[in-house]
């Protein structure tokens, strides 16, 4: 049966999110552009953006979407001034006028459904469900000491190790927490080193869990990463390569032998319940233990503050949060359905 719901890519930075949002792109079905910035720009803000039943409302926020460099909104390779007129005109809720640049991007090319990759929304699943309470989340997972070992090249990563151990753990403790508390269908994870050895298979049960049929043009993701992975995005160049598992267990070469021990120490549950093997690296010193448990307990008061802050402002919101732009989500806001041509022929 047919699907029109949101699909939202998520994971530990550097874990292999890019390989499987091509993967995804590859879909016939399936359109899913590179990293926007702006979803949870507006949710943040949207008290500052008010009430989006107000049409002027509707336009200075689409305005913003299009306009703002640091949104990326240009990366879409969407008209700008009809993406503000069908925000403007569509339904009042904020997670309309979000979505309307999904749904035109997926219209680009011909496909039914939209998704977005982010490696953080794995830490935001309860805003994103807020706005599109009827998306689907795909969490691909791999191993720890390889992400650590990725995120330390990355030009962009301004933080140490400590912060990207302690980023991989949160990502796994999350996927855990959304496992037992997502509704059925809404929630499936995958590794990425099974992901590479078997991409036909494990692309195959994704395929079920989305309720498409599988499509063999997803095992070449490399064919479609020239119009979805921007070029400045360098550290992205071998998704334009075919599936490999040339990286997989890279960490060894990549890490000092005190960030190995480090993450196994800390991570080795994790590693374990993952089906990751350790590979019984010494102890790291007391000292780089407790410069780790800072970090973690720094990142986890500043998690409890910012979900404290919106717990708050969720008591008053400025008006509708949840698109109503498919079929699932007008069912939820008690919406009916419009007939389509379709429909009239069927009788």
């Amino acid at each position: 049966m047919s699907t029109d719901r949101p699909i939202f890519v998520v994971g530990c930075p550097r874990s292999g999110t890019t390989m499987l949002q091509l993967m995804l792109h590859a879909h016939r079905r399936v359109a899913v552009p590179p990293e926007t910035r702006f979803v949870l720009s507006v949710y943040y803000h949207r008290r500052l953006h008010g009430d989006m039943r107000d049409v002027e409302r509707r336009r200075a926020l689409a305005e913003w979407i299009a306009g703002a460099r640091a949104t990326r909104f240009r990366e879409l390779g969407l008209d700008r001034s009809e993406y503000v007129r069908r925000a403007t005109e569509g339904p009042g809720s904020l997670g309309s006028v979000v979505g309307q640049a999904f749904r035109m991007y997926a219209e680009r090319f011909g496909k039914a459904r939209w998704g977005d990759k982010r490696p953080c929304y794995v830490k935001y699943v309860d805003v994103l469900l807020r706005m599109f309470p009827d998306a689907q989340f795909v969490h691909l997972v791999r191993d720890g000491r390889d992400c650590v070992a990725s995120l330390k090249e990355m030009p962009w990563y301004s933080l140490d190790i400590n912060h990207a151990i302690a980023n991989w753990a949160e990502s796994v403790d999350q996927g855990r927490r959304l496992a037992r508390s997502l509704p059925a269908g809404s929630y499936h994870e995958l590794r990425y080193e099974d992901l590479t050895a078997d991409p036909e298979g494990e692309l195959t049960r994704l395929c079920a869990f989305l309720g498409e049929e599988f499509d063999p043009s997803m095992c070449e993701p490399q064919l479609v990463a020239p119009v979805a992975v921007p070029r400045r995005k360098v550290w992205h160049r071998n998704t334009r390569n075919e599936v490999s598992q040339a990286r997989v267990g890279s960490w060894a070469d990549r890490l000092e032998p005190w960030e190995a021990s480090l993450c196994e120490h800390v991570l080795a549950r994790r590693l374990r319940d993952h089906g990751y093997e350790l590979s019984g690296a010494p102890s790291p010193s007391a000292r780089q233990l407790l410069t780790y448990r800072r970090t973690a307990t720094h990142r986890a008061l500043s998690r409890w503050e910012r979900q404290a802050r919106d717990q708050v402002n969720r008591r008053r919101e400025p008006g509708p949060l949840a698109a109503m732009l498919t079929s699932g989500q007008l069912a939820l806001a008690s919406v009916p359905r419009q007939r389509t041509a379709q429909d009239l022929i069927r009788g």
